[in-house]
Parts: C-alpha cells; structure tokens; sequence
C-alpha cells in the first residue's frame, strides 16, 4: 500500500514562507511585536524586519515604499498561545486592549489590534 500526501496538483506552490503585516510606523511596530508581544527577530533593524514565529514568518512592510497605499489586515492572524486567558491577562497588563473572545468548541479566542490597526487574535486549540 503506498501512502500519498495531499499536494497542490499543479505542483508550484510548496508552502508558504511568510506573512507581510503592513505597517505605516515601522518603530512603533517594532516595539510591539518585540517587547509588547515578545516576539524574536534576527535583526529588528532591517528596513521590514522579519519576526519568527517557528512555522511562518511574519514582515513588518511599509507598503508606500513599495508603492501601494497602507490599508490594514481585518481578518485576524491567529497567534498560537500556550493558554489564551493567560495570554491575555499578560498582554492587557502591558496595554492590549481586547475586542472580543470566542471559544468555538475546538479553539479558544481572543481578538485585538496592533497599533496598525491590523487585527490579531491569541488562539489555542484545545480538541481534534
């Protein structure tokens, strides 16, 4: 019996590398997904600095100076927590303010901004 992983039948796209966060104050996004979230980055002072997540990163992007106007993400990036109430708590102590939460029976929730506007949200999944 052979086993077979589902792939993209076209066979071009084999994952995905990463995730542009468009910014219009690249210092001030700097400081919060550094110090606010505590996320890594090799080198905080590249011109779009890229932060580790341990599966896709993230890059911090001016996109006027790629020529396109700045416009938020409104759909949220889900950020993987070790407990998402935890989580919280620490981040609304160091100024996060949260919109709303959701457990959807698989997954706990908790959604907010970036100083951007771009919206995020802590996520665990807790069942199958």
């Amino acid at each position: 019996m052979s086993h077979t992983t589902p792939t993209n039948t076209l066979g071009i796209v084999q994952r995905t590398d990463f995730v542009s966060i468009p910014v219009q104050d690249m210092q001030r996004a700097k400081v919060f997904y550094r110090d606010t979230l505590g996320m890594s980055s090799p080198d905080w002072n590249a011109n779009w600095p890229e932060i580790e997540t341990g599966n896709v990163s993230l890059y911090l992007v001016d996109p006027t100076q790629m020529g396109t106007s700045f416009a938020p993400h409104t759909a949220p990036l889900a950020l993987r927590v070790a407990d998402v109430a935890e989580a919280k708590r620490t981040l609304e102590q160091r100024g996060v303010a949260f919109t709303g939460e959701h457990d959807s029976g698989v997954c706990n929730m908790a959604f907010f901004n970036d100083p951007e506007g771009n919206a995020l949200m802590l996520h665990r999944r807790y069942a199958p």
